[in-house]
């Protein structure tokens, strides 16, 4: 499945002491190989550390660094690790700041740092010379022949291809890490010296999220520690991991001690990412710069426990305050939406069949904010409840007290009647609780919408979310249909959070209590009669399964193209101790069906804005043929 656990260190360092830096960088090293970790990238110049000033241009520093060096590169002998170490490196009369990468008992390549900073607080082409133009450069050492040096290096296990920059290459405009990218690289590391001043280090996390978003990679990156020099500047050992503009991982800056930080890498979902992005896979063209290839072999991929974060819901931000963020984002996005729309076509009205439900619900409350935006009076919502056969007391008298409580247009409109008629008609026994009887009540319901938006001049509000869509848990033509659809990229997980976002930020205490007791209601089509309680018989996740497990495959079924294979693990990891394996296969065999089945449905859905990653709208997101197999998944 392509996992691969990447780590940066900060080694203990005594400036110039190049014996004991090469002690610790080995403990971190050996640290490291416990964790199963594939590769780790040191610091700037962590040989001889980054502070030695006009020490480094004395022959002595750089003969015992290029020892140093000789000595990893026999202890790497008995590691199956990527090592990447920052020294100093003679060539032809000028000193280069380097990165050595360093894999069982032999150096794979010599990378110089491309662009040398010399402003500030950094005078480092006093000792050093940029890099940038090396390329196709072979040299040796006493100890190996013919190693590839330069910019233009790749290292490669089979798929998957490492990328080396040092520090001030990621601060300029165009970094090396963007062509290293383009050139298939889908890890970067980065040796690095960032000296900290107040605000610097929330400047420098942003900075490298973001190269990793536009390069659609992992990035990760080790800065040299507190033990360097402090005759002018204080460095923190700031170590990060990030992946596609994500923060996995981040250390405790300032430590005094030898640390290494690990994270696991999803290169798959990297791969899908840059094959799904078609301006990736336009810019390559652009890449003018021929790499050469360095290829090697790990034993193995092992990467060790599996602690990669899983979220169970993985639409839902897990922390509190961005999820109310997010919440308020997607609101006034639905928001911006349906205003749109209500302008364009100059109706001032709004039918929305409210069944006391979430997502008919959520709806409403998109609708009472719209109408709020552009100074129309609530009295012009149309909101009617259908009772059928199937309508429980909780649902029914929570959609007559919601509505009632926002001052909107309410009317009641019991359709049993005219299904009995519709039964007779077509000749269905109303006692035959079937697929017929169902859809019947759903297209009476949408009829009667579309009707009442004729004759009042109104717009129907589509209550459909993203789950709905994507299991086709909708009757076609009934509840299917609408003029325009606001839920329809929400996940039923995020409905939940939406409408308790809405209750506690947006309503009066007498609406919220009715929401909150929406939300503790059992999410039903309610088109089967009704138990002797008055309470709903008819469980949707009973029948298709849980919406939590439907909304995890779609995610990474639709958003990372992931393999049967690859969805289960990871289900199994998110939701260890609530399903077991049987149970969660089941399901998503269950998904995969009706996920193919019913694209039919999908390609004529009404029009709705897209608010996240997944959108099925046949129209922008999603195209798939209605009558594709899903032999594959089986």
């Amino acid at each position: 499945m392509n996992f691969i656990r990447v780590g940066a260190a900060c080694p203990k360092t005594d400036v110039g002491n190049i014996t004991y830096n090469i002690v610790n960088i080995m403990e971190c090293i050996n640290k490291a190989s416990k964790e199963s970790c594939k590769l780790l990238v040191f610091p700037e110049l962590s040989v001889t550390s980054y502070t030695c000033g006009d020490i480094f241009l004395q022959d002595q520093l750089l003969q015992v660094s290029s020892n140093g060096i000789h000595d990893l590169v026999k202890y790497s002998t008995n590691f199956d690790l990527l090592i990447a170490v920052g020294a100093p490196f003679k060539f032809k009369n000028c000193l280069y700041n380097c990165a050595f990468i360093i894999f069982k008992g032999k150096i794979l390549g010599i990378i110089p740092k491309s662009y040398i900073p010399n402003y500030t607080e950094y005078y480092e082409k006093r000792w050093f010379t940029e890099g940038l133009g090396l390329i196709n450069k072979v040299i040796s050492l006493p100890y190996q022949k013919d190693i590839p040096f330069g910019c233009d290096i790749i290292f490669s296990y089979k798929d998957i291809n490492f990328g080396f920059e040092i520090c001030e290459d990621l601060w300029v405009t165009i970094p090396p890490s963007s062509y290293l990218s383009l050139g298939g690289a889908q890890i970067i590391g980065n040796l690095s010296a960032s000296n900290e001043i107040v605000s610097k280090a929330a400047y420098r996390r942003a900075l490298i999220e973001n190269q990793s978003g536009r390069c659609i990679s992992s990035y990760v990156y080790a800065s040299c520690g507190v033990l360097e020099s402090t005759t002018d500047l204080v460095f923190s050992g700031h170590m990060l991991i990030c992946e596609n503009g994500s923060l996995l991982k981040e250390n405790s800056r300032f430590q005094r001690d030898n640390s290494i930080i690990t994270s696991i890498i999803d290169v798959d979902k990297l791969n899908h990412d840059r094959l799904t992005n078609i301006s990736f896979r336009d810019g390559q063209r652009y890449d003018n710069l021929s790499y050469r290839n360095v290829s090697f072999n790990f034993e193995s991929l092992s990467y060790g426990k599996f602690d990669r974060m899983v979220t169970k819901h993985p639409f839902v931000p897990s922390d509190e305050l961005n999820r109310e963020s997010v919440c308020q984002e997607i609101f006034d996005i639905q928001v911006a939406a349906l205003a749109k729309r209500i302008e364009k076509t100059t109706l001032s009205k709004a039918i929305i069949g409210i069944s006391g439900g979430l997502d008919s619900t959520l709806a409403l409350l998109v609708t009472v904010k719209t109408f709020k935006l552009l100074n129309i009076p609530w009295t012009n919502i149309i909101t009617i409840t259908l009772p059928g056969f199937g309508t429980s007391d909780r649902t029914y008298q929570n959609a007559i007290a919601l509505c009632k409580n926002l001052a909107t247009d309410f009317r009641e409109i019991n359709i049993q009647d005219a299904c009995l008629q519709h039964f007779n008609d077509i000749g269905q026994d109303a006692s035959k609780l079937d697929v017929t009887y169902e859809n019947v009540q759903a297209r009476e319901r949408t009829q009667i919408l579309m009707d009442i938006a004729n004759k009042e001049g109104g717009l129907v509000i589509g209550t459909g979310d993203l789950s709905e869509i994507a299991q086709g848990w909708s009757t076609y033509n009934g509840d299917h249909m609408s003029m325009y659809g606001v839920n329809c990229s929400i996940p039923k997980t995020l409905v939940r959070y939406l409408v308790k976002y809405v209750a506690q930020k947006e309503m009066d205490e007498m609406t919220a209590d009715i929401l909150m007791d929406i939300l503790d209601t059992p999410v039903s089509p309610e088109l089967l009669p009704k138990n002797a309680k008055g309470e709903i018989s008819q469980k949707t996740e009973d029948i298709i399964g849980p919406y939590e497990l439907h909304d995890f495959f779609l995610y990474y079924f639709v958003r990372q193209g992931s393999s049967k294979e690859k969805i289960l693990f990871l289900a199994q990891e998110a939701f260890n101790g609530e399903y077991d394996s049987t149970t969660i296969e089941k399901w998503f065999n269950s998904f995969i069906k009706r996920f193919f089945s019913q694209q039919f449905k999908r390609s004529a859905i009404p029009d709705g804005p897209k608010v996240g990653t997944i959108s099925l709208s046949p129209r922008g997101d999603w195209r798939m043929p209605s009558d594709g197999s899903w032999d594959a998944w089986k």
